[in-house]
């Protein structure tokens, strides 16, 4: 318009400059239009016909759909959420989808759990992505804020597994999920061994001390080679031993711990951990629960319901 401005006029002064030219190019493309500077000469309205109002149109069409993409995304998004608050409980809710969090979903889909049964909560976009891309759902945002632990239904949640990458980010969110449901299983996971007895007073039902786990894998590794292989071994899943817990069958009840076939490290009664040379559990009841190391070829180790009457 500043080429063409002697083929408009402006009904103030009669005459177009550079800033009338900004200003008419504005209201031009944003269909306002007030009318005060019109084009005049044939050059200026062939302009305005076959180069403003296309730009105008397109203008228009890519607000409209822009508006109604983001419209109809959010639609999508809260009729998903209402549709998996409905089915949502008794899940697991992993807070972190760091190195940590994904060995530990990982680990739970190994063994057993239902990849739509867990939920991810991350401040970081791309975990969340990732963790979309991983066919779970998962919520964008800092799990320290109540109204995000809600949207994931912490309150009816199982398990909640806490792996911030900060021990007192860490403690927040145990809090604030300790407070949202009384009942949850809530697993820590923190760099510091200082800040265990801070966790558990947080309402954390386990506490796994990264740093230290690792630092006694690197000794073990440094004393014995051997050993920090089979340690390593028990820690990696899918090949060699693995760990896991499973219930006495009914066969297996009145017996010694070393008259079972796995290798039975511990024995769980009434909720209390036993060492397997525990004098207290030196014959096995019904309802105990084994912890036993067996090659991982044969997980996952699941429940059988009737199982115990089949085996009487």
């Amino acid at each position: 318009m500043v080429v063409d401005r002697d083929g408009y006029n402006d009904t103030s002064d009669g005459t177009v400059g550079l800033i009338d030219s900004i200003y008419y190019a504005t209201v031009t493309l944003t269909t306002t239009g007030y009318g005060d500077i019109t084009p005049v000469t044939p050059t200026a309205r062939l302009v305005n016909a076959f180069l403003v109002t296309p730009l105008r149109i397109a203008f228009l069409v890519v607000l409209v759909g822009t508006t109604l993409e983001v419209l109809a995304n959010e639609g999508r998004r809260i009729m998903r959420d209402t549709r998996w608050r409905k089915r949502m409980k008794d899940h697991v809710v992993v807070i972190g989808y760091g190195t940590k969090g994904r060995a530990a979903v990982q680990t739970l889909l190994s063994n057993g759990v239902d990849r739509e049964r867990i939920v991810v909560i991350d401040p970081r976009a791309q975990a969340v992505g990732d963790a979309g891309n991983d066919q779970m759902a998962a919520f964008h945002g800092d799990a320290t804020n109540r109204t995000v632990l809600r949207r994931a239904e912490v309150m009816t949640a199982r398990e909640v597994i806490v792996t911030t990458d900060r021990d007192d980010s860490a403690v927040l969110v145990t809090l604030a999920v300790r407070q949202l449901n009384p009942t949850a299983h809530i697993v820590v996971a923190v760099r510091e061994e200082d800040n265990v007895p801070l966790l558990r007073q947080s309402g954390a039902d386990a506490v796994v001390t990264s740093s230290e786990a690792v630092g006694r894998l690197l000794g073990l590794s440094a004393v014995s080679p051997n050993l920090g292989e089979v340690m390593e071994d028990l820690l990696t899943y899918g090949e060699g031993l693995e760990v896991a817990e499973r219930p006495v069958l009914g066969r297996e009840v009145g017996k010694a711990p070393s008259s079972v076939p796995d290798r039975v490290v511990s024995i769980v009664r009434d909720g209390k951990v036993h060492r397997y040379y525990d004098s207290s559990v030196s014959v096995l009841a019904a309802g105990d629960k084994l912890i036993v190391v067996r090659p991982a070829k044969e997980t996952p180790w699941a429940e059988r319901p009737g199982a115990d009457e089949q085996d009487e």
